[in-house]
């Protein structure tokens, strides 16, 4: 029960690396505020996460015992944000950890020139500035406290580059930066940033995820195929589970991490180890 009497900020919890983070970290001790924007957005040629399924993450983690808030909130927004943060401090009096989950993989499968200004705008504005404003917004409290942990879900793709998805990786390395820069300024409040880098995440029924189907979809090349490919080319030659995630999550938002800031975790496989 790492994370007992710990108020845990979970963005993206709808569904995928978001549920399963915060069933892990309802299973233990945390009790938990799970924000997703529950509509599906202009430019995102998927569906997102619904409310239905934010309700569902919801129910699994009180299964487990947790107390749980769960509210609409659109990472894009700053109102939005901070209404969040303002309804978790009003709840718990308290955030103790947050998870920046919230990301899109997609509009992505264009070279650079091929890219719209819209489709940049829209990528780096979810995946990138959707968490330094959360970060702002819990920045103030956290140091305040004189404790506090910010888990930024990067990705491989904010240490290597992949094709045909520049807009992807320039944000999820700006994220990787954003991490240790933060983590330089929080660090004399005692508060930590670190970031944890998944390579490719098994699309589990349990977590209704879908971002490698996504970004095989992006790709243009059946799912099946694109899983082959990576299975593949990790070294440990299977998937990342979205509870391999969860366990880092769970790690660097409870105090067994407590020396730990500015770092970069990946869970990938030894897929950048090459």
């Amino acid at each position: 029960m790492r994370l007992t009497g710990k108020v845990v900020v979970i963005t993206g919890a709808a569904r995928g690396i978001g549920r399963a983070s915060a069933v892990a970290c309802a299973a233990e001790g945390a009790d938990l505020v799970l924000l997703d924007v529950c509509a599906d957005l202009p430019g995102v040629p998927y569906p997102l996460g619904s409310a239905g399924q934010l309700e569902h993450t919801a129910q699994l983690c009180r299964d487990r015992g947790a107390s749980v808030l769960t509210a609409k909130a659109d990472v894009r927004d700053t109102t939005s944000v901070r209404d969040a943060v303002a309804l978790a401090a009003e709840r718990y009096g308290r955030i103790d950890a947050v998870v920046n989950n919230a990301g899109i993989a997609a509009p992505s499968g264009k070279r650079v020139h091929e890219i719209t200004e819209d489709e940049w705008s829209l990528m780096l504005d979810v995946d990138l500035t959707g968490a330094w404003r959360l970060i702002r917004e819990v920045g103030r409290m956290m140091s305040d406290q004189r404790s506090g942990s910010i888990v930024n879900i990067a990705s491989t793709a904010g240490l290597v580059g992949y094709r045909h998805f520049a807009g992807y990786v320039a944000a999820k390395h700006g994220l990787v930066g954003l991490t240790k820069a933060a983590a330089l300024d929080y660090a004399p409040m005692k508060v930590r940033v670190n970031a944890v880098c998944p390579g490719n995440v098994r699309d589990t029924a349990e977590a209704e995820g879908r971002m490698l189907r996504e970004i095989a979809r992006a790709l243009d090349v059946p799912a099946d195929e694109h899983v082959a490919a990576f299975t593949q080319s990790q070294p440990m030659n299977r998937l990342v589970e979205p509870d391999d995630v969860a366990g880092a999550v769970v790690f660097l938002a409870s105090d067994d991490s407590a020396q730990v800031t500015g770092s970069v975790l990946t869970v990938d496989g030894g897929f950048t180890a090459h």
